[in-house]
């Protein structure tokens, strides 16, 4: 398989040229067609000479991706299924917030760290995605928008698909440098999320990678015990080793970090568990901000279901008291198939 010419920085583009005999403005015109004007095609770069079409068509492809299936949901969420050229499929999803555009991506197909409550976990990991199949889930998105001539762009990403984004850290992290150089799409750092499940050396990684980019971690538990009960990977990665991560990442960044909690009925949700988070995260206030996520049932994991109004809002009023920062989250698509994994489940199924 051709690699994709979105998986190259732009400096990797102009060293590519300049290794194959041609100009470096060149590198820079092909730049402008991927990302301004979007093409698809090498093709319909009008002002390259066909022998140099002939040669970028020999070398790189520029999607690799095929749509398979497109859910809208009545609140404008929107969620893609792709194919692959290996015919693996992955998800993508586009939410419409107050803030602008904001599309969650893949990084991985499949899922290894195990969480019993996930509907992405279902496939066991099969491969990392490339930074080129990363960024083309954002084009075609861009695309979904210019072809509607809407005038709308893609303006906030969230790296919080399927997969493990710090399992796959170094194709992830060249996106990111992809998606926010300032001559292409040019989605600004601060409008980028990461989450991990809490890979500690990746945390500290990403602290002195100089990207100013958001950090979240997938908590969803205030007490190892409990914690590894549902996410397998604290038995790796303990509570206290986690917090020693995200203290570093503090120390280093003076950035804020989110804390992803999924409010499962009668497992996470007491408030003996928010007061329990509160003390875990009470010298971490000034930077922590707990992210409150409604569950969406996973008909493969029905040993769980969602929390009760009234139980998210006694678990925020704790959180609250003790000075958390917190915030419940919207919804989105809860009419299509909410839950990351649940698309390319249902279409695995038609498929087998």
């Amino acid at each position: 398989m051709k690699p994709s010419i979105y998986g190259l920085e732009k400096a990797e583009l102009i060293a590519w040229f300049e290794a194959n005999g041609e100009k470096k403005f060149r590198a820079t015109q092909v730049w402008e067609w991927l990302y301004e004007k979007r093409v698809m095609t090498f093709a319909e770069m009008t002002n390259l000479s066909k022998a140099l079409i002939a040669k970028l068509e020999e070398n790189f492809e520029i999607c690799p991706l095929n749509q398979i299936v497109v859910q809208e949901s009545s609140d404008g969420t929107v969620k893609y299924l792709f194919e692959l050229p290996d015919k693996h499929m992955i998800e993508t999803v586009l939410m419409r917030q107050d803030y602008g555009m904001s599309v969650c991506v893949t990084t991985q197909v499949g899922c290894n760290i195990g969480c019993t409550f996930c509907a992405s976990g279902l496939l066991k990991k099969q491969r990392d995605l490339t930074a080129g199949e990363i960024m083309a889930q954002i084009m075609l998105v861009q695309h979904y928008f210019d072809e509607r001539d809407l005038g709308e762009r893609v303006s906030h990403i969230v790296v919080m698909g399927i997969g493990e984004p710090f399992d796959n850290y170094d194709n992830v992290t060249k996106f990111l440098r992809i998606v926010n150089d300032p001559k292409g799409m040019a989605i600004g750092a601060r409008h980028i999320t990461v989450s991990t499940s809490g890979i500690v050396p990746k945390i500290k990684e990403f602290a002195d990678n100089g990207l100013q980019v958001n950090l979240a971690i997938s908590l969803h538990a205030p007490n190892d015990e409990l914690r590894t009960s549902i996410m397998r990977i604290n038995r790796s990665f303990p509570l206290a080793k986690l917090m020693d991560a995200v203290d570093f990442y503090l120390e280093k960044t003076n950035r804020r970090i989110t804390f992803e909690y999924i409010m499962l009925a009668g497992v996470n949700d007491r408030v003996h568990h928010a007061q329990e988070l509160a003390n875990l995260l009470k010298d971490k206030k000034k930077l922590a901000y707990v992210n409150l996520i409604p569950y969406n049932p996973v008909s493969e994991h029905d040993q769980y279901s969602r929390s009760s109004k009234d139980d998210v809002l006694r678990f925020y009023d704790t959180l609250k008291k003790n000075g958390v920062n917190c915030v419940i989250r919207k919804e989105h698509g809860t009419d299509i198939d909410a839950a990351c994994g649940q698309l390319r489940s249902k279409q695995m199924k038609k498929r087998s």
